[in-house]
């Protein structure tokens, strides 16, 4: 496995910490448009997710992409999660990779 470049853990709070970096979030999806979906964060908020989802489309998908700016990620890797899933323990797991415990994932 490569570890020289991994994919930060990010919610859409923490998305803005990390444009230009890699990124992975589950979003839930709320529509297709032209240029991939528009989806909610694990924490309530709106981010767009660019680039070719995968087919069939489930409600959540985990993407792995260029955070491009604080609302946006260019995915290339689309992971469908299914049609339901635990947000808030995601978002949780958003926060530990992110603070006290950073270490254990980067």
């Amino acid at each position: 496995m490569d570890t020289s470049n991994p994919a930060v853990f990010v919610n859409a709070e923490l998305l803005r910490n990390y444009v230009g970096r890699k990124v992975r979030a589950v979003i839930q999806v709320v529509r297709l448009d032209g240029a991939g979906v528009i989806g909610k964060s694990t924490d309530d908020q709106q981010l767009v997710v660019k680039g070719q989802p995968p087919t069939p489309l489930t409600n959540f998908v985990e993407v792995i992409g260029i955070a491009e700016n604080p609302q946006s990620i260019h995915a290339e890797i689309w992971t469908n999660f299914g049609d339901t899933f635990d947000t808030h323990n995601y978002n949780q797991l958003c926060q530990l990779a992110n603070g006290e415990y950073k270490h254990l994932f980067i």
